[in-house]
């Protein structure tokens, strides 16, 4: 059990709900049983791209990772390469029970962990393979919710962008001695969390203006028209409800009165939930800048193959706060937390088994 645990990886396993959570909230949509059968999709054919992994690399790993559950003796090569094949049809069997558009996303997504795994791992396309993979994996939580899939689109790049750093860095783990993979990582790490810090700014500034415009309506309304002379207190009242009443078809009236301002559009949220909102996306971005800079940090003054090693976990690991801070900034607080809270068990069973 220890060795399969081992080949599996499976404290990164944690990593991989907040994909398909932070799908759903980038298109708009609550979690809901399709978001759940998306979630068991990606955890399988995560653990299929774990398994073939290592069924791809177990003659280089004879050299460099003796101890790894193949080169050792401990799993079967065959076994690995088995479960990888049940792994990524039983991932296929519950994409296809959101629907086809689910299952035609989990296809891509299983054809380009196979591609990484067998083709190409070892070149210059290898992170570019692994950063749509995991796009792919956001996307399919969002297409099989059921929401709108353009919308999900930047928080899939966001996401995809971040794997292509931490993949670069990746490719250095067991030999060290490269300090740009890591700066660069490090670089893309800044420039992601200034996006997003940006974004939480802009979106709290934005609704502060709806809100004003909304205090200046209520103001004019309470206020005589001196515009309008002959427009009475009652006619004012009247005209509000006028323009509050639906046609026959439900539709609200396209055009108000004189001198009353348009109710056809809904009432902007409240000052306190726009800015709980904004405060939880900049607390969760701020902790993927950390959990992800520090250990580069370190990796970029000496890149020897335990710090690079590490940084590579810590990339891995600062995945679910980004996860989070997506679905925050799509405005889903709750999936934001229940993502957050995956963080601490993957940091701990990650001390025990390694996640890279």
């Amino acid at each position: 059990m220890r060795a399969w645990v081992e080949l599996l990886r499976l404290p990164a396993l944690f990593t991989v709900p907040g994909d398909a959570l932070a799908g759903a909230a980038a298109a708009g949509v609550r979690p809901n049983p399709r978001t759940l059968l998306a979630i068991g999709s990606s955890l399988c054919l995560y653990e299929a791209g774990m398994a073939l992994n290592d069924w791809a690399d177990r003659a280089e790993d004879a050299v460099d990772r003796p101890h790894r559950p193949l080169p050792s003796g401990r799993v079967r090569p065959a076994a690995a390469l088995a479960a990888a094949g049940g792994l990524t049809l039983a991932g296929l069997a519950l994409a296809s029970r959101a629907g086809r558009r689910p299952l035609a996303v989990a296809g891509a997504l299983a054809a380009t962990v196979w591609s990484y795994d067998l083709v190409l791992k070892r070149t210059p396309a290898g992170p570019v393979a692994m950063a749509a993979a995991r796009g792919l994996d956001l996307l399919l939580g969002g297409v099989a919710s059921g929401g709108d899939t353009r919308k999900a689109v930047p928080s899939a790049l966001t996401l995809a962008t971040h794997t292509l750093a931490v993949t670069t860095v990746s490719r250095h783990e067991t030999q060290g001695g490269s300090a740009w993979a890591p700066l660069t990582a490090l670089a893309t790490t800044t420039a992601l969390t200034w996006s997003l810090t940006r974004d939480n700014r802009t979106d709290a500034d934005l609704s502060r203006g709806d809100l004003s415009r909304a205090d200046r309506t209520r103001a004019d309304l309470s206020r005589p028209d001196r515009t309008r002379p002959d427009l009475t207190r009652d006619d004012r009242r009247s005209a509000v409800r006028t323009n509050a009443t639906r046609t026959a078809g439900g539709r609200l009236l396209e055009h108000a009165p004189p001198g009353v301002p348009s109710l056809r559009h809904p009432p902007p949220r409240s000052r306190g939930i726009t800015l709980n909102i904004a405060t939880l996306s900049g607390a969760l971005t701020t902790l993927y800048a950390v959990t992800s800079a520090r250990p580069l940090l370190h990796a970029a003054l000496n890149p020897s193959p335990p710090l690079t090693q590490r940084a590579v976990g810590g990339g891995i690991r600062a995945m679910i706060p980004l996860q989070a801070a997506l679905a925050a900034r799509s405005g889903a607080p709750v999936t934001a937390l229940l993502t957050a809270a995956l963080a601490p068990a993957a940091r701990r069973f990650s001390r025990k088994v390694s996640v890279t």
